[in-house]
């Protein structure tokens, strides 16, 4: 059993004034397109695009991490989508991507949480349900729990916003880390006994594109290109 968290706190600064988690991408909120790709119901749009447009869902519920502010046109964005869905708000505002993670766990009632972020609208399905299998079977191999499961492209950052964790621990980390005032979200990962999902699974499993992310209204328009390209190609 596996919670959907999608993080939509972040005031998104580079994208002027609107909210970035509603801006449409080809008529869809952005939100939307992520909650659509895990539950199966978006676009056949690469990478995953089988599965993202008419595949089974690869979580059994959504929990939407973000400001109060937020939660009327979130929720707006969301109606009608085939999972059940429950609100994870930043009653304390601004404090990043570490307490969204945490509210996000706190609010799940799975094990596992797949938290991705609501700016990556070509999240591949079939890879966060990868992600979610080897949590589980080194889970399984382990006398221990294994608490997360994180990719990291080759020299480059955890994505630490595409990725699955135990909710339970990993919301104790947050905490942890949140009491220090530490608030950088790789804190979250020092602290956990998670499993790195390394450059060459990675490029087996999926391409490098459902870590894309929306920042920018220059980048809106690139996906708005990529939505359409797929779509007309079927």
């Amino acid at each position: 059993m596996t919670t959907g968290a999608i993080l939509a706190g972040g005031r998104s600064t580079r994208f002027g004034d609107a909210d970035k988690a509603v801006a449409p991408i080809a008529g869809v909120p952005m939100i939307r397109r992520v909650a659509d790709r895990l539950a199966g119901t978006d676009d056949p749009v690469p990478p995953g695009s089988d599965r993202s447009g008419g595949g089974d869902p690869v979580v059994d519920e959504l929990v939407v991490n973000c400001r109060p502010d937020q939660r009327e046109a979130v929720a707006e964005a969301l109606s009608g989508i085939p999972l059940p869905v429950r609100w994870a708000l930043d009653e304390e505002p601004d404090l990043g991507p570490l307490a969204g993670i945490r509210n996000a766990c706190r609010a799940a009632t799975d094990p596992y949480a797949a938290v991705v972020a609501c700016d990556m609208p070509f999240v591949d399905p079939a890879f966060v349900a990868a992600l979610r299998e080897t949590a589980a079977g080194a889970a399984s191999d382990t006398e221990a729990e294994t608490e997360a499961a994180v990719p990291r492209l080759d020299d480059r950052w955890y994505q630490t916003t595409q990725a699955v964790y135990a909710t339970e621990p990993a919301a104790d980390a947050c905490d942890r880390a949140l009491d220090r005032g530490d608030r950088k979200v790789l804190a979250l990962v020092d602290r956990l006994d998670a499993v790195v999902v390394d450059d060459e699974a990675i490029r087996s499993l999926t391409t490098e594109r459902t870590f894309t992310n929306v920042n920018t209204r220059t980048e809106l328009d690139e996906a708005e290109r990529a939505v359409a390209a797929a779509v007309d190609a079927e």
